[in-house]
């Protein structure tokens, strides 16, 4: 994906970079076409992938979603451990 946003690119040259055999490479990106994240088309011999903006536009919305539900967890757990921590039980009440 990284190298995606910088534009177009073959397969070849996607695979390169990764210690991996080209068909395992071919899965994951089938799995990111699949996805809709990535879309490629075929040119003779040639197999060249673009990045799908419009689908990356949705994932980082539910990435958004995801992180501001985990940030409240994670806030809620802080205030409880901060409560443990001063000596009193999570529910306000004193633990003598």
């Amino acid at each position: 994906m990284q190298r995606l946003s910088r534009g177009p690119a073959s397969v070849t040259e996607l695979a390169e970079p990764f210690e991996m055999a080209l068909p395992s490479f071919l899965q994951h990106l089938k799995v990111l076409e699949m996805s809709g994240l990535v879309r490629s088309k075929k040119s003779g011999r040639v197999r060249t992938c673009e990045i799908a903006p419009e689908q990356l536009a949705v994932a980082e919305h539910w990435i958004g979603k995801q992180r501001e539900i985990w940030a409240g967890r994670l806030d809620r757990m802080e205030d409880v451990i901060n409560k443990l921590r001063a000596g009193a039980a999570p529910d306000g009440q004193s633990r003598r």
